[in-house]
């Protein structure tokens, strides 16, 4: 187990500055520059505070959960808002807790849960706050830390293969949206994805994307709008379960049925919403493995002392049902 003296060798400060900074002693008068060069230091040599390794015996494991880069603030029906779905995935007699953690509030924290892309600038902050990290729908390149990668394009492929093969659809189509907000990008590498995918098979029309906000009001607005234009695809994938409640309803309010007039798949991710479709057919996560698997990464690290950084990738699926 690397120990203060091998970090502050290297850290080039003395052994105290290297145990008052990951102590996080608020006091000690210390450059930001040497703060990052000692946590990076410790991260790499797989350090972990004794004092910490103690208080999970008096308070149980604390997992922080950095999901700024998925939860709309403007959106209070987020599932995930709550953790229920993380702890509910909990099995085994485990003392966890999940904390929401605040980009801009300092705390301490056993693990963490990173969901999604993150600068170099918020990557030191995580750093500081932990010292088990598992990065979920990140890029594992950019990050010496375990990672959840999930494969959106399976999902996509399997989806084109059943609609234009097995269906013999002539058109598919994509009505879907992105959320954009300081640092928070939000549907860009799906769309990517899907885009890619389409381009793959040589099924890509501009003309039957249609992309606006992730929202209901935005779903029903571009569904409406692919209607009117005259050319509607036999077959559209829309991006969220808030997308499609809008596009239903102005399918509806048309008086197109599924899949008689328009075949419908649902692409679900984190399962924002519950969902009201239970029967169609759809693109899906499977957030229950998602989560538990975030969930063992950690506790090898935090209570076996797992040094190895693993990189999973987990699938996503086609499942068939009543609207395609």
């Amino acid at each position: 187990m690397a120990t203060i003296k091998e970090i502050s060798q290297l850290a080039d400060v003395s052994i105290a500055t290297v145990s008052r900074v990951l102590n996080q002693d608020d006091t000690i008068v210390v450059s930001p520059e040497v703060k990052k060069r000692i946590f990076r230091i410790a991260h790499e040599l797989k350090y972990v505070p004794p004092r910490r390794r103690h208080a999970q015996k008096e308070r149980g494991i604390v997992i922080g959960v950095a999901d700024w880069h998925i939860i709309r603030k403007d959106r209070t029906n987020i599932r995930l808002s709550s953790l229920d779905l993380i702890v509910k995935s909990m099995s085994g007699k485990n003392d966890v807790r999940f904390v929401r953690l605040d980009k801009n509030q300092p705390g301490q924290y056993d693990g963490i849960m990173a969901f999604g892309v993150f600068s170099e600038e918020e990557m030191e902050f995580l750093r500081m706050q932990s010292f088990a990290i598992v990065f979920i729908n990140s890029d594992p390149k950019d990050y010496e830390y375990d990672s959840i990668v999930m494969d959106f394009n399976k999902g996509i492929h399997e989806m084109l293969d059943y609609l234009m093969d097995q269906k013999k659809y002539c058109s598919v189509g994509y009505i879907g949206g992105i959320y954009e907000e300081g640092q928070v990008r939000i549907g860009y590498r799906r769309l990517e994805g899907i885009r890619g995918a389409f381009m793959q098979r040589g099924f890509y029309e501009e003309g039957n994307f249609y992309i606006g906000d992730i929202s209901r009001e935005s779903g029903y607005h571009l569904a409406k709008q692919a209607i009117q234009s005259g050319r509607l695809p036999e077959a559209v994938l829309l991006g969220s379960e808030e997308v499609a409640e809008g596009a239903l309803e102005a399918f509806q309010d048309a008086g197109l049925r599924v899949p008689k007039d328009v075949a419908v798949v649902i692409y679900k991710d984190i399962e924002t919403l519950e969902s009201k479709w239970p029967s169609y057919t759809k693109v899906r996560m499977f957030p229950d493995i998602v989560w538990q698997t975030a969930i063992k990464l950690l506790l090898e690290q935090i209570q076996e002392g797992r040094k190895d950084n693993m990189t999973i990738y987990l699938p996503t699926k086609l499942e068939v049902g009543d609207s395609a």
